[in-house]
């Protein structure tokens, strides 16, 4: 009951944040180094941002709460993220055949599986595994008092800059080998 509470009002919250739109590049798959740039600075402001409200959010000693609100955070951080960068599944589905073929090709070689992709809560927690952040230990550190708290805050914040600063690079390479292989 009170995970399925903490569930919603992170998801709630979530909602609210990202209901703050940020306008779309006008056509990600041909901008150049330059408007890459500007949408990677944007997206890392985006990430700052969000890490600071996780962290907040694992700075309350409820168990569970934190764990609710990363995942729902970083599933619309990390689809948000591949939609500035024109990466996300909708996008991809709309290019030609063969440009699709070589986008898909292109973010195999890359190797990330949450660009072009759904973002699913497997995903985001497989995200959090390779990063090396072990939800466990966030937990288990909210029971210490105060130093506890601060610790699991700063291990949520460090988990999603992370996380995000990897999805981050790994779309500019596939954006910038997209634009090798398309042309402006």
């Amino acid at each position: 009951m009170a995970l399925q509470f903490a569930s919603s009002l992170g998801q709630r919250a979530a909602d609210r944040l990202f209901k703050r739109a940020s306008a779309k590049p006008e056509s990600a798959l041909k901008a150049p180094d330059a408007a890459l740039s500007a949408v990677a600075a944007r997206c890392q402001k985006l990430v700052t941002q969000r890490a600071l409200l996780a962290a907040s959010v694992s700075a309350v000693p409820i168990p569970g709460l934190d764990i609710v609100a990363d995942v729902a955070l970083l599933s619309k951080l990390l689809a948000r993220i591949n939609a500035e960068f024109g990466l996300s599944a909708e996008d991809i589905a709309a290019l030609q055949p063969e440009k699709r073929l070589t986008a898909y090709k292109t973010i195999g070689l890359v190797g990330n599986q949450l660009i072009g992709q759904l973002i699913t809560k497997t995903l985001v927690f497989h995200a959090l595994k390779l990063v090396g952040i072990k939800i466990t230990a966030k937990q288990a550190t909210k029971y210490v008092p105060i130093a506890g708290q601060a610790v699991s805050a700063g291990l949520a914040y460090v988990a999603m800059q992370q996380v995000c600063k990897k999805h981050i690079q790994d779309c500019m390479r596939v954006r910038q080998r997209l634009l090798l292989s398309f042309g402006p």
